[in-house]
Order: structure tokens, then sequence, then C-alpha cells
């Protein structure tokens, strides 16, 4: 892990200073701003990435979830997980106008470059069709394999600032991918105006859900593959509380709240309770067993119930000093334990005879619930869908009312 820290992260900083006037995320915020004076590192180091994680968490619980989503962000870029220039274009006014014309004339150029190719085409044959222009540029598109940004004979030596730069693609590729095919001028004309017209808030909305997109594909992954660890599925649901749902506002920074308890996700409702997300092995075979003729949880299972009830026994008996110095209520906490998926399940057990037995299960209990991975990833690509279809509603709409 390469951490970060810079004069503009500092920058921005300050500058969340005057969008709160929370108290309490006041004086987090100066605590980073102490750490950050102290050297020309602007205090690089896991200091600074705790600090900045404590102002996201004290935002939750003043319930400013755009102000913690943003010091999340700021995290990320000092654990060395983001680059600056996609922090700075969600919250560097000057940064992201500098990011957008030079996306502008990288497409100008381009579209430029594929003119300058039909030109020669045109000329050198000059009873070339649509189909022949394709063909062009299919050889342009097989012609990738063999390009490369590196040093070396034949390669393209480029600075680290040069670098960074072919991360903004990933902005513009967004936009590019969800634009409509240009199947006339009319609608060629059309996606000028889109482009021209497109503000930050579209661009964040469409980064967010291919992020999301992308989280969830790799926690697939993680599933797919037998041998995959606890530690494996955990990082891949780290700081993905959208997965579990839209009743939790965000995931704590904080995961031991007593010496022997240490919550592998916790997460935050809005009311400021505790949710407590246990994560076991996706490959049990013995998630669902049959005795007798009948299905029921195998031992697996019920051994990640009884730990989980022993997390919220330990955080009944201190809700008090989890209160006070935490700002949590622990009290009546609540749990999810993911575990297994029917894939794996032996014993010809199907699938919807496993769901039917969780089901059974879980309607006796009252604090904890038991799901498997295949109904997480389920139910959150149907959540990333119906977004999917908002935005595009809502683009229309948008784009509708511009048009009247």
């Amino acid at each position: 892990m390469a951490f970060r820290s810079s004069f503009s992260l500092c920058r921005m900083v300050g500058a969340a200073k005057e969008i709160t006037d929370h108290a309490s995320v006041l004086q987090r915020i100066d605590e980073v701003l102490r750490i950050m004076g102290v050297d020309r590192t602007y205090g690089k180091g896991r200091s600074l990435v705790d600090a900045l994680e404590r102002v996201a968490q004290e935002a939750i619980l003043c319930g400013d979830f755009g102000l913690a989503q943003r010091f999340q962000r700021f995290a990320g870029y000092a654990r060395g997980e983001l680059f600056l220039e996609v922090v700075e274009g969600y919250y560097d006014e000057k940064a992201r106008r500098r990011g957008e014309e030079y996306m502008r004339r990288m497409v100008a150029f381009g579209a430029g470059r594929a003119v300058a190719a039909l030109d020669v085409l045109c000329r050198d044959n000059p009873d070339a069709t649509a189909v022949d222009a394709r063909d062009l540029f299919r050889g342009i598109a097989r012609s990738e394999d063999h390009l490369g940004v590196e040093a070396g004979e034949g390669g393209i030596q480029l600075s680290t600032q040069e670098a960074r730069r072919l991360q903004r693609y990933g902005h513009m590729e967004v936009v590019l991918r969800s634009l409509p095919q240009l199947a006339s001028a009319e609608a060629a004309r059309l996606v000028g105006e889109v482009l021209a017209d497109a503000d930050a808030g579209l661009l964040a909305q469409f980064l967010e859900l291919k992020a999301r997109r992308a989280s969830l594909a790799a926690l697939r992954a993680a599933v797919d593959e037998p041998t995959s660890s606890e530690s494996a599925l955990h990082a891949c649901l780290k700081n993905q509380e959208w997965i579990f749902g839209g009743a939790y506002v965000g995931e704590l920074a904080r995961r031991q709240y007593t010496p022997d308890t240490i919550l592998d996700i916790p997460l935050l409702r809005a009311d400021g309770s505790l949710h407590v997300v246990e994560l076991k092995r996706a490959n049990v075979g013995t998630l669902v067993i049959r005795r007798n003729g009948h299905l029921m949880l195998g031992a697996p299972p019920h051994q990640a119930v009884s730990q989980a009830q022993n997390y919220l026994r330990t955080l009944d008996e201190n809700r008090r000093t989890i209160l006070a110095d935490f700002g949590v209520d622990s009290r009546r906490a609540s749990a999810t334990i993911v575990i297994g998926h029917s894939r794996y399940v032996g014993g010809d057990i199907t699938p919807q005879e496993v769901a039917e037995t969780l089901r059974t299960y879980n309607t006796h209990a009252t604090r904890i619930e038991v799901i498997t991975y295949e109904t997480l990833l389920d139910s959150a690509a149907r959540m990333l869908a119906l977004s999917s279809a908002q935005q595009d509603s809502e683009s229309a709409e948008e784009y509708e009312e511009s048009e009247a």
C-alpha cells in the first residue's frame, strides 16, 4: 500500500470546513489539518488515513452523508487507492474543468484522426462503401494489442503526470458507452449537445454505477472461486454497504468496540443504531443437510449464529460505554450472517430447497438473519438494475425539459 498526500488534498480538506456547521465534524477536520501541517509530506501515512476516516464516520453520525462520502474518497486517495485527479474531479471545480477540457480535446482529436483515415480511404478507393470503412476501423481496433505504454525499444516513455492522465479516460468512457449509436446526422447532433451540456453530477452518477457494477463483479468472481477465503470476500465487500440494501447509511470505520469483539462489517442504520455483518466462506457443503427426510441448517451456519449471538450480547452489555465513547447505539443491535452458496451444497439439495430452508429458519429469528452469497448477489443486482433504469428515466426527463 502506497500512502499519499498533497497540498491539493490539504486545500480540499480545508474547503470542506465551509460546508458543515456540526461542531464534532469540524473538530475531526481540524485533527486532519493538524496532521497534514506537521511536515512537507502533508502528513502522509496511516495516521492521516485514520483521521480522514474518523471525519467520515462522524459525518455519518451527524446525518451528513455527502460530506461522509467526500472524506471516504479523501481517505481512498490517502491510502493509495484513488488517483488525485479522480478526487479533484469531484471536489475541485477548476481541476474538473481542466479534466473536462482535456477529455473534449482528446475526443475531438480522435474524431479528427478518424476523419483523416476516411479521407485517405476515399482518396485511394473512390468507390469505398460503409463496409470498407468498417473493415478499416476494425483493423485499427485489432492492432491495439500491439500498442503499449512502456519503456524500452519501440515503447513510449511517459512522465508520471502523463501516465496519470490516462485514468481520466475512465470518466470519458462511462459517457461514451452510454451514448446512442450514431445512425444519422441528427443523432450525431444530439450527442454533441448532450456532451456539451453534461454536468459533473450526471458524470458522478454514471461513475458511481460503474464502480458498483465492478464491485459486484469482483464479489461474484470471488464467490465463484471455491478456494476464496473469508478475508478475500471481506476485501470485496469493504465500503460496499449499498450491497446490503438501502436501510444502511454507511460502513463504520471502527470494527472493534469491546476488547474481545472485532466485527467484520459494522453498518450504521439511519437511526444511529448498529448492524453487524458476519462473513463466512461461500464454499460450505453442509450449509443445508437432510436428516430423516427433513431439511435443516448444518453445523457451520449454527456456529456462525452462535458467534453473532455472543457479539450482540457483548454489545448490549457495553451499550453505555460504546455510546459515550463512539456515538453508536449498540443496544438491540442486529446482525446478518452471509454464508454459503447453493452451488456448493451437496446431497442433491436444490437451490430452491436451500432458499426455503433459510426462509423457514429466519422466520423464527428476531435479531439475526442468515443469507447466502447467492441471495446477496441477486438482490444487489436487482438494485443496480433499478438504479440504472431510474437514472435513464431522470436523464430523459431532464433532456425533455431542456428541449421544452
